[in-house]
């Protein structure tokens, strides 16, 4: 299966935050699905990192 998932769906399951559902983090995890993320959401990361709103993964 194919899917698209949103900004937040992202972080939280990159920081392994209880914020993303069980049902979600199962669905990610899962080897036989496909999981995109939109430009979109790249673009709101870099802006959300400029200004200080994230935690880096150097951090």
């Amino acid at each position: 299966m194919l899917y698209l998932i949103d900004t937040h769906a992202f972080l939280w399951f990159n920081d392994g935050s209880p914020e993303i559902s069980q049902k979600s983090k199962s669905l990610i995890e899962n080897k036989s699905n496909r999981i995109f993320l939109s430009i979109a959401s790249l673009w709101k990361i870099s802006i959300k990192a400029a200004l200080g709103k994230l935690k880096t993964w150097t951090s």
